[in-house]
């Protein structure tokens, strides 16, 4: 029997992504976020207006999507509650969150240099998305009670790495979906994937045939110097 309830959050499970941004003075910030969709080489991530990846996006139009697999749960677990605004949003005080400068430090996570945008990829991580922000929207815009306190932000994907462990023999684009087993969380826990449970009618139709523009796109993005820039200053922010 259905019944009707009124759950704080509506989080039915979501892979885990860290994001990568660049800070004002060319460090960086590391963080973990679950509200992420993907179409072809868009993403679409949902993000608090008070977050300082929401920030750094805003300011520089681009970031790198991290996902990690279930083995890093725990290096994910050690930034929750961090924050790289410094003051902490009183938003974000109520919930418990903390200023650290240094979010590869406390995870223990290695950054490395992107190809396309200045932010560093997570060494760690299987997946590594370089991604450029297409576009910005608001969410609750019609109530004034909520407008600036979400956005829907549209990232364009130019770049992906993946580790050739999760790809599938004989095939050099595929992710074999039984050797990756991304974090998942659900509800605020995390989880992981379980063995494939039935066969798939869309698994039967080529990947090739869902290729889209961007890749063309991203094919012809060339590294920038800027990217070895920001990277530098990013680590030199840390010594």
């Amino acid at each position: 029997m259905h019944v009707v309830r009124e759950p704080g959050i509506l989080y039915f499970g979501t892979p885990v992504v860290l994001i990568s941004t660049t800070n004002e003075d060319g460090s960086y910030n590391l963080a973990p976020m679950s509200s992420a969709f993907w179409l072809g080489w868009r993403c679409l991530l949902g993000l608090a207006g008070i977050s300082k990846t929401t920030e750094n996006i805003r300011r520089t139009r681009e970031c790198v999507l991290n996902l990690p697999s279930v083995e890093l749960v725990a290096a994910v677990n050690l930034l929750a509650r961090t924050t790289g605004s410094n003051p902490v949003p009183e938003g974000k005080l109520r919930r418990g969150y903390r200023f650290e400068r240094d979010k590869s430090a406390i995870s223990g996570l290695t950054p490395v240099p992107s190809q396309t945008v200045s932010p560093p990829r997570v060494l760690e991580c299987p997946v590594q998305l370089e991604a450029r922000i297409e576009a910005i929207h608001g969410i609750a815009e019609d109530d004034e009670s909520q407008r600036g306190g979400r956005y829907c932000i549209e990232a364009r994907i130019q770049r992906v790495h993946l580790e050739e462990s999760i790809l599938m023999p004989g095939e050099a684009d595929r992710v074999d979906p039984d050797k990756w087993r991304p974090l998942v969380m659900s509800f605020q826990h995390f989880y992981g994937l379980g063995p494939q449970v039935h066969d798939s009618t869309l698994a039967k139709i080529p990947e090739s045939l869902y290729r889209g523009p961007d890749i063309e796109r991203a094919r012809n993005i060339a590294p920038t110097l800027g990217a070895a820039i920001g990277m530098s200053g990013a680590l030199n922010s840390r010594r």
